[in-house]
């Protein structure tokens, strides 16, 4: 196991979750707004975890400056942790959904939640890529952004519990 804290050490552990998180939900925001592909009810869904967990992550990595706040810092790191398993778990759901597994939600159609008259949501619409939650939007190397947001959730779920494996495990060496 010291292999996994040579990859990565629990002290760093929060600044890796911290800038992969960002950079995942910066990407998505870059596919909605720089390249005009508008979200899906469940894409949209599937970014409120990193909006929940990055606060949290600052926030640990603000409370780990702090010598005497014990456990803190791990505690935090660990519900982010159950946070990314929750983004894991969506991000599934969606892929399952594209891939005709399941049947997805029946109001699913892209239209990002705009309102107004039908000129004005034409005029809105104009120039951007509609995308129903069963047809991926992009793929690359056969997965859809909603399958690397699976992969990526994994990772920052495994990168989260990292902290709280080391105090276990410092806590029960023989």
């Amino acid at each position: 196991m010291s292999a996994l804290f040579t990859l990565m050490p629990p002290r760093r552990a929060p600044l890796f979750v911290l800038v992969l998180a960002v950079a995942t939900i910066g990407g998505a925001l870059f596919f909605e707004y720089v390249l005009g592909y508008i979200p899906c009810a469940l894409c949209l869904e599937q970014r409120w975890p990193y909006y929940a967990a990055i606060p949290l992550v600052i926030l640990g990595l603000i409370v780990s400056r702090e010598a005497n706040l014990g456990h803190w810092p791990t505690w935090l790191m660990t519900v982010v942790g159950v946070i990314f398993l929750v983004s894991a778990a969506l991000g599934l759901r969606h892929m399952g959904v594209e891939w005709g597994w399941w049947a997805g939600p029946s109001g699913c159609g892209g239209t990002g939640g705009m309102a107004g008259s039908i000129d004005d949501l034409n005029a809105a619409l104009a120039g951007a890529k509609i995308v129903p939650c069963d047809k991926p939007a992009w793929t690359f190397l056969g997965l859809s952004l909603a399958g690397y947001n699976f992969l990526v959730s994994l990772v920052l779920a495994a990168a989260s519990f990292v902290p709280a494996y080391a105090t276990w495990k410092e806590r029960h060496e023989v």
